[in-house]
């Protein structure tokens, strides 16, 4: 079962390193790996081409990080579909085993835990998911996106990354594919990447609000009611599973 794995890049040089030798350290080798690059200007091209054995790389503008995400999809030939950060690795070498020993007949996506450290690797959060249920995302629950694999059949049948959304992008796509279309899946009780936090313990009140906007709008792009009040109250609760 071969799996296409995208990793989506801009000015990256800091991070692209650590990235690209968790991919090619994978004791799993039927993959294929895209770098889709945003015309970075700094050494991130440099770096990447001496992994050009196991990357295919491409460097041009674009309208964003659903964009690119959606080029890479479309450049992709694997049957099993998923992405890694430019800041991100593989939490260690049999990752991506576990991911496709998890895909059976009768699974359509499989998803998994993470772990957020800071530049410093000391863990900040533990992202520990769990089964999906109906109703799970009305309670602030969803998937980690870069734990989440699914089959190319499924993009092709529900379509890809919605490119109007800006930040939430990832969410409206996890929300269509699973709580409104009830697509097979499988969690995997496994931690399997290791996300660098940047910016997200430290985002702005507004930068909340317009993610919160973007997640409103993906309820009601497909045609899912939403209360509110209660949603908002399970978003807050999740912020104190970050550690100080």
């Amino acid at each position: 079962m071969k799996i296409s794995l995208i990793t989506i890049s801009f000015n990256s040089a800091s991070t692209i390193l650590n990235t690209l030798k968790s991919v090619k350290n994978q004791h799993f080798k039927d993959f294929e790996h895209f770098l889709i690059d945003s015309d970075s200007k700094d050494e991130t091209l440099k770096i990447a081409k001496k992994f050009s054995d196991m990357t295919k790389i491409f460097s041009e503008p674009d309208n964003g990080i659903y964009h690119a995400f959606n080029k890479g999809i479309k450049k992709s030939t694997g049957e099993i579909i998923g992405f890694l950060n430019s800041d991100d690795t593989f939490f260690d070498s049999t990752s991506l085993n576990i991911i496709s020993e998890s895909f059976d007949e009768n699974t359509d996506c499989v998803f998994g835990d993470l772990i957020y450290t800071n530049k410093n690797e000391k863990i900040k959060r533990i992202w520990k998911s769990a089964e999906f249920k109906p109703g799970d995302f009305k309670k602030g629950w969803m998937p980690a996106h870069p734990t989440f694999y699914c089959r190319r059949s499924i993009y092709e049948k529900l379509g890809m990354y919605d490119e109007d959304f800006k930040i939430a992008g990832d969410y409206e796509l996890m929300l269509r594919f699973l709580e409104k279309n009830r697509i097979r899946s499988k969690y995997v009780n496994h931690t399997l990447v290791n996300m660098k936090v940047g910016g997200i313990s430290n985002k702005t009140i507004k930068s909340k609000i317009d993610i919160l906007k973007e997640e409103f709008r993906a309820f009601r792009k497909n045609n899912i009611e939403l209360n509110k009040t209660l949603y908002i109250y399970h978003k807050l609760k999740k912020i104190k599973e970050f550690k100080i």
